[in-house]
Parts: C-alpha cells; sequence; structure tokens
C-alpha cells in the first residue's frame, strides 16, 4: 500500500505556474509558517491598507479598487478575531492566507493587491510592525516594575541591610537603596529597547523580492502611513536583514540577566538562613512532601527562562551568520526564537511587576545580619584617614582591630574605647558616631549614597523620568 502523505498536491495557485507537480505533503507542512506566523495578521492587514493605499494614489488601483481591499481586509480580520477564519497549511503563511481570503470575498480584485511587493518585503515589514508594538509593551511593563521598585524603595529608605561583594558582609547599605540598584538596571534595559526601536522602526516595503520593482510606488507615503521614521535605503538589505530581531534578542538577554540576578537574591533572601524577606503566597508554591515548605518559584522560573532567551539570541546569530544577499528560506526560522523571547519576557516582566510591590520585609533580621561581618570596618578606616593617618597605615590597623573582634565575639562597634585604643591612639571617644550602622549609612551622603536622604532623592529623580516617558 502507498504512503498518501507521498501523494503529489495541485500547485500553490499563488505561486506555482511555473511548477509542474505539486509539492509533496510533508514537505507542504514542513516548509509552512503559518502555524506560528499567524500572530502577525495585524500587521499584515495594516501592511496590506497601506500598500493598498499607495497602489491607489500613484494610479494603479482605482477609488473603488481601494475600497473593495479595504473593506474587505477589515472584514478578514473580523473573522479572524472572531475566530471564524481556518488557518490553511496549502496556503503556507499568514500572507497568503489573508490575500486568499480576501480574494474569495471581494474576487479578481484581490488579486491585484499583491502589485509592486513581493512576501520578502511584506513579511519585513510585518516582523518590524510586530517588534515595535512588542517594545511599546514591553517598555510599558518596565515601567510598570520601576514604579513598583521605586515605590518600595521609598518604604524601605532607612531598613538596614547588609551590602554584599563576594557575597560576604562589605558595608552597611538600605533595602532602599539595594532597591534602586534594581531600578537603575531597567534604566537602562529601557534605553536600550528605545534605541532598538528606532532601528526596528524603518520600512522595507516595496523593496519587493530584492531589487525593487518597475512601478511608480511611493515609500515615503507607506512609510508615513505604518508610523515608520523612514524606508529603508537598500532593496537588498531591506528584505534580508535581520539585525533589529538579533538586536531585540541582545536586549531582551540583559533585561532578563538583570531579572535573574534580582531573583537569585530574592531566593536567597526567603531562605531561612537569611530571612530577609517574604513573598506573597500567590507568588509562591509548596511541597508535596514537605508541608512546611513555601517555594520561591516566580523568581526561580525567570532565572531559569533566562537562559531559555539567551539560547534564541545564540539561534538568531548563527541563523544569520552565513547567509548570502538577499532573502533565504532560512530566514522563516527567525520567528519561533523572535517570538518564544517576546512572550517570555512579557511574562517574566508581568510577574516581577505584580510581585515586586507586595514584597514584606523583615527589618530585624536585615539589621541583625548587617551587624555582623565587621560592616562598618571601612568606615574606621576612613575615620583614621580623616585624622591624617595614611590609608594603608589604616587598613592595617582596622584589619588587626577586627583579628581581635573574631577572637573576642566583638563587633567594633561594641568594643570599648580602650580596646579600641590598643591599635591605635588616634581613636577617641566620636569614633562611636561612625561605627553604629545609622552613622555608617548616613555618612555616604552624596548622590548615588546610602544615606535615607539621597536614596529618596534618587527615587525622586527616578520618579521625574517615568513621568516624562
Amino acid at each position: 500500500m502507498s504512503d498518501s502523505s507521498n501523494t503529489p498536491k495541485t500547485t500553490n495557485t499563488q505561486w506555482g505556474g511555473r511548477f509542474s507537480e505539486g509539492v509533496d505533503a510533508f514537505v507542504e507542512k514542513f516548509t509552512a509558517s503559518i502555524e506560528f506566523d499567524q500572530r502577525m495578521y495585524r500587521q499584515d492587514i495594516a501592511g496590506s491598507i497601506a500598500h493598498a493605499t499607495m497602489l491607489e494614489k500613484v494610479g494603479i488601483l482605482t477609488s473603488d479598487e481601494l475600497n473593495q481591499i479595504v473593506q474587505g481586509l477589515n472584514e478578514v480580520q473580523q473573522n479572524i478575531e472572531s475566530g471564524n477564519l481556518e488557518w490553511s497549511i496549502p496556503l503556507e503563511d499568514v500572507h497568503m492566507n489573508i490575500e486568499a481570503r480576501l480574494t474569495d470575498k471581494i474576487g479578481i480584485t484581490g488579486k491585484k493587491l499583491h502589485t509592486g511587493r513581493s512576501r520578502n518585503d511584506q513579511v519585513a515589514t510585518d516582523i518590524r510592525l510586530y517588534v515595535r508594538d512588542e517594545i511599546d509593551f514591553i517598555c510599558q511593563e518596565i515601567t510598570r516594575l520601576q514604579e513598583g521598585l521605586i515605590m518600595l524603595a521609598e518604604r524601605e529608605a532607612t531598613s538596614i541591610m547588609p551590602g554584599f561583594t563576594h557575597l560576604q558582609t562589605a558595608q552597611p547599605v538600605t533595602f532602599g537603596h539595594h532597591m534602586m540598584a534594581w531600578n537603575e538596571m531597567l534604566e537602562r534595559d529601557f534605553e536600550r529597547f528605545q534605541d532598538c526601536r528606532k532601528r526596528v522602526n524603518r520600512s522595507p516595503l516595496g523593496a519587493a523580492a530584492l531589487a525593487g520593482t518597475t512601478y511608480p510606488i511611493d515609500r515615503h507615503m507607506t512609510a508615513n502611513l505604518l508610523g515608520f521614521d523612514a524606508p529603508t535605503e537598500n532593496s537588498l538589505d531591506s528584505v534580508s536583514d535581520r539585525d533589529f530581531a538579533i538586536e531585540f534578542c541582545s536586549a531582551s538577554s540583559l533585561l532578563m540577566t538583570h531579572l535573574s540576578r534580582a531573583s537569585e537574591e530574592l531566593i536567597l533572601w526567603t531562605s531561612a538562613q537569611f530571612n530577609f524577606i517574604d513573598l506573597p503566597d500567590r507568588f509562591c508554591t509548596g511541597s508535596s512532601i514537605m508541608p512546611q515548605k513555601k517555594n520561591p518559584d516566580v523568581p526561580e522560573l525567570v532565572r531559569g527562562k533566562t537562559g531559555r532567551v539567551n539560547g534564541h539570541l545564540v539561534s538568531l546569530l548563527t541563523l544569520m551568520k552565513a547567509q548570502p544577499l538577499a532573502y533565504n528560506k532560512d530566514n522563516q526560522e527567525d520567528k519561533e526564537p523572535l517570538f518564544d523571547v517576546i512572550d517570555t519576557v512579557k511574562g517574566c516582566l508581568r510577574a516581577y511587576a505584580d510581585m515586586v510591590p507586595a514584597i514584606q520585609v523583615n527589618e530585624e533580621a536585615m539589621r541583625e545580619a548587617a551587624r555582623r561581618g565587621f560592616s562598618t570596618a571601612t568606615d574606621l578606616a576612613d575615620y583614621l584617614v580623616r585624622k591624617g593617618m595614611p590609608f594603608r597605615d589604616a587598613h592595617e590597623v582596622v584589619g588587626k582591630s577586627v583579628g581581635y573582634g573574631i577572637e573576642q565575639g566583638k563587633d567594633l562597634s561594641e568594643m570599648s574605647l580602650e580596646e579600641l585604643q590598643q591599635f591605635s591612639d588616634t581613636i577617641t571617644e566620636d569614633v562611636f558616631d561612625i561605627l553604629t550602622l545609622e552613622g555608617s549609612v548616613n555618612a555616604r551622603d552624596h548622590i548615588g549614597g546610602t544615606a535615607p536622604a539621597q536614596v529618596l532623592a534618587a527615587a525622586g529623580r527616578a520618579k521625574q523620568k517615568l513621568q516624562a516617558r
């Protein structure tokens, strides 16, 4: 018995004039992209309406034909959004599916829509429109997350916690100061996406297959109708460029790296060993065997999904690295990784923006942790330098003081003046003003510093930036 999957199909009426036999059934499905590119239907219809509007202006379509096409495309969109359009694999992609449905509705006029363009410039246009829309949404979600961080920073501007280097206690900071560090990362992410948007926002429509078209088209008009800043300059590059997708994924990888770093800290802080914070129950799960467990699933998943996004970036770089100009079928492989990056980033941002404002801080546990580990040692060294001692000598004095504290089980702030003076008689009673946690934090009263007043000032400046967007 023969395998029916090997039965030749009829040739595709969109491009099959040159072919004497149909595409193999398996190849037809293997090469189709409709299962994943159908999400660009709004962008495809918008691009077609702009293209048709331009064709009417230059005299290729009549005003009646334009009206038929626009009305027909709007009806197709309504059919899609109401679930009344069945996507066809033989029609390969979102572009051919929409054009075929349009032609079913309005007849031969629908076949005129593709005049002066190719699927190559059509898909390049659709992807740019789609990525542009998603950048705008992602930037809104970054802003929403930043609003939550700034609110939390203001609320906890005086809540002292240990600052770490090498995950070892370094100097006291405040929880609010730490949240503003996360905000700075996100501010750079926002700027990167906005900068990426500038290169996304160029119109390849009119580049056709690779060499432009002989029709008297107006590319500036279609670019303007679609909200692009300008048309692209070179037809070969227009249809084969995917730099913008790679750049978007690169910005996404950095964003996810920042969220992953924050996730690592949240995971540590929620552990019994740290006990710095508590996450709302709705963002956690329990254990099927250990009833006491409360697992920080959202931060853990965000940390894990970072590798997924990084992998897609490498995938796109590898996809493009050996392609000759101009368009190649390889480029169909750009969509699934790109779309998954978009979905992953949006999901992670939503989870974080919802979760962060609800974080509860255990101020007592953080303070106790900051008190351990000689976190004011650097302040003591600075104190000695201000008294005239060379820094290297001050460093040695403090090192000996810390060694003594380890032997005696005492923090620097717990030592008596006599104990401290055995290492240097430069130390006087005023040293205790800077050996306290509050004294240490408040002493760094400069822009970017840990003093609560500076944290609140930084939060105020950050809010002004958000309001200006």
